[in-house]
């Protein structure tokens, strides 16, 4: 069982659209279209940390805290 699924997912679709977007603008065939890779960059950290975050309804006995 996953947990905290809900930020996970968040997370995962972040990281998806933010360098799916960059990789279509990257290999459009277009010189004059370029991803700007510092809010790719900054998107991918955002999604990292809404994989290790944990849900609000989440104790922390369920997250494994001690």
């Amino acid at each position: 069982k996953m947990k905290s699924w809900k930020t996970t997912v968040a997370g995962l679709g972040t990281i998806l659209a933010a360098v799916g977007g960059a990789l279509t603008l990257f290999f459009d065939g277009k010189p004059e279209t370029n991803p700007d890779w510092t809010i790719v960059i900054a998107a991918v950290i955002t999604g990292l940390g809404l994989i290790f975050a944990r849900d609000n309804n989440d104790t922390s006995k369920n997250a494994g805290a001690k």
